[in-house]
């Protein structure tokens, strides 16, 4: 990954043909390791959606990978960027039951829990059955 990374034509926030950049995709995985050396680069945008709105933020909320998810949001990864159905990072790791990736503070006071698109609010995606 360094060699790649050092190499001047590589761009590492190039997305492919689903908008999904190497640092989204790295979040979804769980590498913590490739998610910091992406990072690293200062042209990488940790915010970044792909055609659904997908962040790396919601990906790796929504996968359970609280230390990616830690990692991002140090990196000014913003928990309120909503997808294409309003739902937002903290919104679909409760969804999921993801408690750990909940609790991980967001660094932030501002945390909004407006409804997503089907009227959920982070309240209601934490009391459903999906979620512990």
């Amino acid at each position: 990954m360094e060699i790649l990374l050092g190499q001047e034509e590589a761009n590492p926030d190039k997305p492919d043909k689903d908008g999904r950049t190497p640092l989204l995709k790295a979040a979804r995985g769980g590498h913590e390791t490739v998610v910091k050396a992406l990072l690293g680069r200062g042209e990488v945008n940790p915010d970044k959606p792909d055609n659904d709105g997908h962040t790396p933020p919601s990906y790796a909320a929504s996968y359970a990978r609280e230390g990616v998810v830690d990692i991002l949001l140090r990196q000014e990864g913003n928990p309120d960027k909503r997808d294409n159905n309003g739902r937002t990072p903290l919104s679909l790791a409760a969804k999921g039951g993801h408690e750990a990736v909940v609790k991980i503070p967001p660094r932030r006071e501002d945390v909004n829990d407006g409804p997503s698109k089907d009227y959920q609010t982070l309240l209601l995606y934490a009391a459903s059955e999906s979620a512990t």
